[in-house]
């Protein structure tokens, strides 16, 4: 993390800095095997859609550190992070219609994101000026 973050109030159940890298690992693992489930499936609905979707996902999942910790922005972040849990939502429900399984693994990253989602606000809502 850098000093920026460290020098802001954190919301409740704000997680130590150690525990970021080994979740979103696993995290990770859970999205390329969900991803390569759902490419593996035949017949699947909607494919163009669902893909376009996705990219629009990782580029927002990308942008979110950005806007955080690069431009030290809780409220851009915010409305980034609003875009991944709605984005999330709608894969999880395409990727079912194809894959119950592979929707399954992203239900833990779709938790994690809510939480992400509540210290985000909380994040903008302590630390305004």
């Amino acid at each position: 993390m850098n000093a920026w973050y460290e020098g802001l109030k954190k919301p409740p159940l704000t997680p130590p800095n150690w525990v970021f890298g080994p979740v979103w690992t696993i995290i990770y693992i859970m999205i390329a095997s969900s991803l390569y489930l759902y490419l593996r499936t035949k017949p699947k609905q909607h494919p163009e859609a669902t893909v376009i979707l996705l990219v629009i996902h990782l580029i927002s999942n990308f942008i979110w550190t950005v806007l955080f910790f690069g431009l030290q922005s809780p409220l851009l972040a915010f409305f980034d992070i609003f875009v991944l849990d709605l984005s999330l939502a709608v894969l999880i429900f395409l990727f079912k219609k194809a894959n119950r399984i592979a929707a399954a693994l992203l239900l833990p990253y779709g938790l994690w994101v809510g939480f992400a989602t509540y210290l985000n606000l909380g994040f903008f809502l302590l630390n305004r000026t």
